[in-house]
């Protein structure tokens, strides 16, 4: 039995196809079958039904490949140690992020990362925060950059800094007219919301205190997860959404306009770096944090941890 060998039935019940698993693995379908079958041999039974498409582990596959998985990824781990030890920041890191954060964010901090640590090789993959949570859980990503607390006992939870949630206003909306906002000023009728799936979505209504009852109300979802978007439909439509303080750093003049805070003290979102509870590779963790919080706004590194609103359903 080999790495390799457990490498490649990994790969088949991924993907459940031979071919696409072997691509995958950057071999020829023929290795990759061959070695499995090898292993199939040694072992002295067959780890996936090869007579179904797609194709599904057998009981005993589903065995071995459960501990399969923990055999790789502490072999990682000890590979993380090791470079740990020696001190060297570079090899592969691949990190996460959600929708809501990665425009805003990414830019901010990538460039300076990227050149101070010439020798990693950095792999950014967006996704909403449930897959990010199960990616890290897997070992598919080592990082992911969300909206905390998450109250998950798998995963360890590094703060980064805290933004100011804020509302942008039509015109043509009667919260337009006051120079700060109440949750209960916004119209639930008149409030444009993400896709479900996105932490965002729950945190705005959580803010705005909506039941599950009056989810029917809301007059507008859009169904890509875009925040440029529902700008839009705000600066055409009579409407009212919540941004992520992040967001309005690139508006213009006329768009600036539309915002509005709400009153004292600030609703707020916690962002942070998360990993598994395994995760070693400590002085990338700090270079990271640290690269971030060197590039964010002066004013976003000085808000303070208060008033958060959850991530969670509201209810």
């Amino acid at each position: 039995m080999t790495l390799t060998q457990l490498e490649y039935i990994l790969a088949v019940d991924e993907y459940r196809h031979f071919a696409t698993a072997a691509t995958h693995c950057f071999v020829t379908q023929p290795t990759l079958s061959m070695q499995i079958q090898k292993l199939e041999e040694e072992m002295g039974f067959k780890f996936f039904d090869r007579s179904r498409q797609p194709v599904v582990p057998t009981p005993m596959g589903e065995l071995v490949l459960e501990h399969a998985r923990k055999v790789l990824r502490e072999v990682k781990v000890l590979e993380d140690v090791i470079k740990e030890k020696q001190g060297l920041i570079h090899g592969e890191l691949r990190l996460g992020i959600i929708p809501t954060l990665a425009p805003y964010l990414l830019p901010l901090f990538l460039p300076s990362f990227l050149e101070k640590y010439p020798e990693l090789q950095l792999k950014v993959k967006e996704m909403t925060t449930d897959n990010l949570l199960e990616a890290v859980l897997k070992g598919h990503l080592d990082m992911a950059l969300a909206v905390t607390p998450l109250q998950n006992k798998g995963v360890d939870e590094h703060p980064l800094f805290y933004e100011e949630m804020v509302a942008y206003v039509s015109r043509k909306n009667a919260a337009y007219k006051k120079t700060y906002v109440l949750a209960n000023d916004i119209d639930v009728h008149e409030l444009w919301l993400l896709e479900e799936g996105h932490c965002f979505r729950d945190q705005m209504l959580n803010l705005c205190e909506l039941q599950q009852a009056h989810k029917d109300l809301l007059l507008f979802e859009y169904e890509a997860g875009s925040l440029e978007t529902l700008k839009k439909m705000v600066e055409t439509n009579r409407g009212i959404t919540i941004l992520p303080e992040l967001a309005t750093y690139d508006l213009n003049a006329a768009q600036q306009r539309l915002l509005r805070h709400f009153k004292s003290p600030s609703p707020m979102r916690e962002v942070s770096l998360i990993t598994s509870k395994t995760f070693v590779k400590q002085k990338l963790l700090q270079a990271l944090k640290a690269c971030i919080t060197d590039n964010l706004p002066d004013k976003i590194r000085k808000n303070k941890p208060r008033n958060i609103i959850a991530v969670g359903e509201p209810g």
